[in-house]
């Protein structure tokens, strides 16, 4: 592929967009978690880019402006929490604690993972904000000194993780209280497990969109800590 047109941010827009669109429609017609479309059109990227040579500083003249976008989809988040606010106020205490405790835990437990396994701080960086959306997952681990492609990652796995397990877990520690099981799916799983929660009911899709919202303002505060 010539050299002059990869420089392009051009060429790095046209392949995050085609690339996404399959991914989505991928996910589609599969129905797989698996095939998320963050995940799978990663793969994509990474694969193209390998096999048709291309250095990844020419990809990010186009990547760029896709990663300049981030603060904006990051605000946006707030605008869900509004359309959200009778639920939250009837719900506060719980979605609260929750939402602390949930995030608390997450950074402990992925801080710790890390330390056993002898990893650098840079890579903990990484995966401290994994339970969180990626839009401002991406944020703290930029600003943490962290590797955005294994935080972006960390995300997409989490959340799948967290997709496919929740309702096994809701079972086996019989948790019937929709609005428990809603913040605890989105606490731990982010938008993938949102996606989830909105399956098993409405109230639990709710609480599982605010507790995605508000998890991300609290891991936000606790990486300045132990960051």
């Amino acid at each position: 592929m010539p050299d002059a047109f990869t420089r392009t941010p051009f060429f790095g827009l046209t392949l995050i967009f085609v690339c996404w669109v399959l991914g989505v429609k991928l996910q589609k017609k599969t129905g797989w978690l698996l095939c998320n479309p963050v995940l799978t059109s990663s793969l994509m990227i990474v694969v193209i880019l390998t096999v048709l040579g291309v250095p990844l500083k020419h990809f990010n003249a186009g990547g760029s402006v896709i990663t300049m976008l981030l603060g904006p989809a990051t605000a946006v988040l707030a605008l869900n929490i509004y359309q959200q606010r009778k639920v939250l106020q009837e719900n506060f205490l719980p979605v609260l604690a929750g939402c602390v405790m949930g995030s608390l835990v997450s950074i402990v437990a992925a801080l710790t993972l890390c330390h056993l396994f002898g990893t650098n701080s840079v890579f903990s960086a990484s995966m401290l904000p994994k339970s969180v959306t990626t839009a401002i997952a991406l944020g703290i681990s930029e600003n943490g000194g962290g590797i955005p492609g294994i935080t972006a990652g960390a995300v997409v796995i989490t959340g799948i993780e967290g997709a496919v397990i929740a309702p096994y877990l809701a079972k086996l520690f019989h948790l019937k209280d929709p609005v428990a099981e809603g913040v605890a799916i989105g606490a731990c799983s982010h938008a993938v497990g949102t996606s989830k929660a909105l399956e098993i009911g409405k109230i639990q899709g709710a609480m599982s969109s605010i507790s995605l919202c508000v998890c991300g303002i609290i891991t936000t505060g606790l990486a300045l800590i132990f960051m």
